[in-house]
């Protein structure tokens, strides 16, 4: 155990990387970090952090904050259930707080969109709290040194690894200690064919010697996932297009996105082009393009996508629910990545 946790830490001290969040002990900045590395890249993480503290310096900037504004700088990065859990969470701190970010561990893992990780990660980076933190790094760099065989996505497996890590988590510089077991799974022992000659383990390390690095983490549970067929009608005239705004607790709740009929297979282009919009049937309406078939992967969901671009001579001033928006000013609703390039066209014309 000793052998493990000071070979990691010396290669921690050697390999990690210059990182923003690792320059602070502030809580709501290493918050702000972990929600967003949460599903993102670190390199795209980066940039969306730094302008992310810019627009909201503080837990009140972000707590007074309007949600479209907070769905904005969150744009691109994804899962957006994390930024409105993040604003949620920020008016908490902001009302029953005082502002001042909790210190204890389940304080903090009860505010929105916290779980274990997250909280052990803030907790002993910002507060040294000697309290594990494993994420997907921490579970292949543990399952495949110690030879552990128990699914991680199973209820004896979270409790075999928690308890693990619990154990090797030194009672000072938890923080440190956390994040150079991170480090070592995002850089060392990766997913697929980890640079094993260099491994400053690999003498000690279970499935280096039993070559079953391809084997290890196992999990029990295969997601299904479901292929979702969307056409987005961009109707515009000289002035202005339409939008909506996503509601219900589907992908991309309180995003916009131009007029959408959604299929549960493939249309064809006649189909298509029998406009499921009452109230622009009667306008003078040229049909102008229709795209090629676009491939969208989410986590459990692949959304294939069309984008039909329409010009009608004025959008009614009643448009049935959508919103009638002058095109200069598109650039300021927050949409999907899907939907960036399609905007990018309209706003342009």
């Amino acid at each position: 155990m000793d052998f493990f946790k000071r070979a990691i830490s010396d290669w921690y001290k050697i390999n990690k990387r210059d990182l923003p969040w690792r320059e602070t002990r502030d809580p709501y900045n290493i918050w702000i970090s972990e929600i967003m590395l949460q599903q993102t890249r670190v390199a795209q993480a980066t940039h969306y952090y730094n302008r992310f503290l810019q627009q909201f310096p503080t837990v009140f900037d972000l707590a007074l904050a309007p949600e479209d504004l907070v769905l904005k700088m969150w744009q691109g990065l994804g899962y957006y259930t994390r930024a409105r859990n993040l604003h949620l969470a920020a008016k908490i701190i902001a009302n029953d707080f005082s502002g001042v970010f909790p210190d204890d561990f389940n304080a903090i893992k009860k505010l929105p969109g916290i779980g274990n990780y997250t909280a052990a990660a803030i907790a002993s980076i910002a507060f040294d709290i000697p309290v594990a933190a494993i994420d997907g790094n921490i579970y292949r760099v543990l399952s495949r040194y110690f030879g552990i065989f128990t699914p991680i996505d199973s209820t004896n497996g979270k409790k075999e690894f928690q308890d693990l890590a619990n154990s090797l988590v030194p009672e000072k510089n938890a923080g440190n200690y956390n994040q150079a077991m991170m480090e070592f799974g995002a850089l060392q022992c990766v997913p697929s064919n980890p640079d094993c000659a260099t491994c400053p383990l690999a003498k000690s390390c279970y499935s280096a010697i039993h070559e079953t690095i391809n084997e290890l983490p196992v999990k029990s549970k295969k997601v299904k996932t479901v292929n979702r067929y969307f056409y987005y009608y961009i109707i515009e005239d000289s002035d202005f297009v339409l939008l909506q705004k996503r509601t219900g607790n589907d992908i991309w709740k309180n995003l916009y996105q131009f007029p959408l009929a959604e299929s549960h297979h493939q249309l064809r282009d006649e189909k298509i082009l029998e406009i499921p919009f009452d109230f622009i049937k009667n306008e003078n309406l040229t049909i102008n393009s229709i795209s090629e078939l676009y491939k969208h992967v989410l986590t459990h969901q692949i959304i294939y996508a069309r984008f039909i671009y329409l010009t009608i001579g004025k959008i009614p001033a009643d448009c049935n629910g959508f919103l009638k928006i002058h095109k200069k000013d598109i650039f300021k609703f927050a949409v999907p990545r899907l939907l960036e390039a399609a905007v990018i066209k309209t706003g342009n014309r």
